[in-house]
């Protein structure tokens, strides 16, 4: 395994690093205001396009999947949020086009998709955010050369602001993924949710209630349900590591500056022993994540049938260590890390959702420990 990066890599990171933090000076990237926020997520979709990292994943000329962690990482150590709504529609409506469409999906759906010139959204989760323990009850049946679906969906990631949503559910007994354009008949999509964190993503419900759409929009992956869903969730856990890790850094960095420049008692406060201690601890958390997620990155890329269960465990560790961080950070410092907008104060939020999100860490746990065991 290497995760040592080439100069071309370290180019590309520094490059989407530096688009996202001029963009973040036009514009405000955690803004809950939809009109907003779409409009930073379509910008930065825009300005990242001739990078190659919309593209990663799909093109082989384009950056490996573990320089392409290092690139999210930084998206989101700038904006949680934009990684988020930009991850949710490239890496997983992306990949879930990619995987199951034939060419001409892939030309309808995914050309666009990494032109930067369409916003997707996967809508998954219905009773509860999990779908681990909840049989999927969005159904589509056929009407002459249409589908008609009937549905509800929560928790969806860009639901308000999507061009097209990929609907998950069924046909009779078989899974299936229902390609919805916005604006179709049937459809009505709530107004974003106001959420403990990640403030500029614009999460939302929708329904279903005899959409009808041509039955060449519907993806039929071929396989049973738990392993379609166990596929998605993977996509999934893979941006909230990355995310994770975007909060720890910006968390450790705004802790560590400020604990250089901050005085008490006539000296910096990172002369004091228990700072110390703690920008110790938050570092080494911060570097074994990015160990862990780099792994992850390059065994779904050189030896997929292993990154599963990886990509489970390294959700675990960093969603939490994540939490840690921004916790630590905070104690550093102190009333100015507790203003609304602060980067760890934003981090601390929003490493919740990276817990309960995809994969749950309580049913992750369950997962490894079974897989451990020998039971699957």
């Amino acid at each position: 395994m290497d995760y040592d990066f080439s100069n071309g890599e370290k180019t590309f990171i520094e490059e989407i690093r530096t688009l996202i933090a001029d963009l973040a000076k036009t514009r405000t990237l955690e803004s809950g205001d939809p009109v907003q926020a779409e409009s930073a997520i379509r910008s930065a979709l825009d300005r990242l396009a001739p990078t190659g990292y919309l593209r990663a994943g799909f093109d082989p000329d384009a950056p490996g999947q573990v320089a392409l962690m290092a690139a999210m990482e930084a998206v989101a150590g700038v904006s949680p949020s934009l990684l988020l709504a930009m991850e949710s529609s490239t890496r997983v409506f992306g990949r879930a086009v990619n995987t199951w469409g034939d060419d001409g999906v892939r030309s309808q759906w995914l050309v666009p998709l990494t032109q930067g010139r369409l916003l997707g959204a996967v809508a998954l989760s219905e009773l509860a955010m999990n779908v681990e323990n909840d049989p999927l009850a969005t159904e589509g049946h056929a009407e002459g050369s249409d589908l008609v679906i009937s549905g509800h969906k929560q928790y969806v990631v860009n639901a308000p602001v999507a061009d097209w949503i990929a609907v998950v559910g069924r046909i009779a007994d078989a899974p299936a993924i229902f390609l919805v354009e916005k604006g179709t008949p049937g459809l009505s999509i709530d107004p974003p949710m106001e959420t403990l964190g990640y403030d500029g993503a614009m999460i939302g419900a929708l329904r279903l209630e005899g959409c009808r759409i041509p039955s060449d929009q519907a993806l039929l992956p071929g396989i049973d349900a738990r392993a379609m869903l166990d596929q998605l969730r993977m996509w999934e856990n893979q941006v909230l590591i990355a995310a994770s890790l975007g909060m720890m850094g910006a968390s450790f960095e705004a802790a560590r500056d400020y604990a250089k420049g901050h005085k008490s008692g006539g000296r910096p406060i990172i002369a004091y022993q228990e700072v110390g201690f703690k920008l110790s601890e938050m570092l080494t958390l911060l570097q074994t994540s990015q160990l862990y997620a780099y792994r992850t990155a390059w065994t779904t890329e050189k030896k997929p049938k292993e990154a599963a269960s990886l990509t489970r465990c390294a959700k675990v560790f960093c969603s939490e260590s994540a939490e840690r961080v921004a916790g630590q950070a905070l104690q550093i410092l102190a009333g100015s890390g507790f203003r609304s907008g602060h980067a760890a104060e934003r981090a601390y939020r929003g490493a919740k959702y990276n817990q309960i999100a995809g994969t749950s860490t309580e049913i992750a746990r369950v997962n490894i420990g079974d897989e451990a065991l020998g039971y699957v």
